[in-house]
Formats: C-alpha cells, structure tokens, sequence
C-alpha cells in the first residue's frame, strides 16, 4: 500500500497537486506514463476505443519527437495530453533551471496543461516553477505497479480490484516494461470497473 497509493506526506509536500478527485463522484480517470511507443501505445488505444473509454497520456518529450506518428494516433483519438518532461528525467538530479528548461522542452512538443513529474518527485523548487508556468501537476491516487518486475498481470488487477476508489487517479504504463503486465491486466482492469459502475473521465 505504501507505493500502490501515495503516502500522507508526499500529499503534503505537494499540495496543489490533483492526488484524487471528488470523492463523491463515481467516477474514475485512467493516466498512461512514458509513452508514446509504437510497440505498445497504439494497442492501448484499441483497447481503450473497444471499451469506449477515453484517458490521459503523459508523454516523454523524446518518445514524441522520435514516434510522431503514435503521438498524432493518441491525439486523434479524443485523448488527454500530459507532459511527463523531454527525456523522463528525475527532479532531484537536476537543478531547477535544467529540469524546466526540460519540461519546457517536451511542451514544444506536445502542448498541454498538465504536468506529471517523472518517478512523482521533484524539488520544490520544481515544483513552484511548473506552477508558474500555469500547469496543472496531476499526481495519482494508485499506481497499478504495472513497471514491477516481481508483479505479473493479476498482481496488477489485484491492485486496480483493491485500491480504487471514487475519484481515484489510476497510473498505468504504455511502456515495454510495463507491456506483458498490461497485456493481461488493462482490458480486465477496465472491465470490472465497468462492473462497479464507474464513469471514465479525463481532466478539465
């Protein structure tokens, strides 16, 4: 629990991040990070347009730049877009000056509002300067551990099955790590909160 759903104090450290949303809608918002790729991406947008369900990307900068023509598929599907900075590079490596000169980077690309930090730290520093550049910072209320190599497929709609809840921010992967993992997992995943009752919806 203490890395499927974000601890009290990460909440604290940021606190204009979006970490849930309304607790009294039944609704959920599905995010795939470190896309776009060509060997998984355009499979979970089939995925997700068999189910009529539409999520937010947040894409590595460079992943764009070297895969247009994935970037254009999720683009023309309906889709949100989030920057997740150009070469998916962690805050507290880099100065803030390098890590907006990157975040920026990437936004030359993609072009959005939303901003989610690579591995869900930054500075803060970083921090108040996505802030100043008027983005929204999405962080996540579980993470699926889609990325884990001790978890396979089940493990992760075990935690999709356990951790969701009203207005949760669900992290999943359109990654070649992550691939095997939600190859089993999203389209089940998808289903049951289906079943639940949930609504599907993407961020203002």
């Amino acid at each position: 629990m203490l890395i499927e759903q974000p601890s009290l104090f990460l909440r604290w450290l940021y606190p204009l991040a979006y970490w849930r949303m309304a607790h009294n809608d039944h609704a959920v918002y599905l995010t795939f990070d470190d896309g776009p790729i060509p060997e998984v991406t355009p499979w979970v947008l089939d995925v997700l347009d068999h189910y009529q369900v539409k999520a937010t990307f947040f894409m590595v900068g460079d992943n764009v730049r070297k895969n247009p023509e994935t970037f254009e598929q999720v683009k023309a599907a309906g889709h949100r877009l989030g920057n997740h900075t150009f070469n998916h590079i962690g805050g507290l490596r880099h100065s803030v000056h390098k890590y907006m000169l990157n975040v920026e980077k990437a936004n030359a690309y993609i072009r959005t509002d939303l901003f989610r930090p690579p591995h869900g730290w930054m500075k803060w520093g970083q921090y108040i300067g996505v802030l100043q550049h008027h983005y929204k910072v999405i962080m996540w209320d579980l993470v699926t551990r889609d990325y884990s190599t001790r978890l396979n497929g089940r493990d992760v709609l075990h935690n999709v099955q356990r951790y969701t809840r009203n207005g949760s921010i669900i992290t999943f992967h359109d990654s070649l790590k992550s691939q095997d993992k939600l190859l089993y997992a999203l389209p089940r995943s998808i289903e049951w909160l289906q079943q639940q009752g949930y609504a599907f919806k993407v961020f203002d």
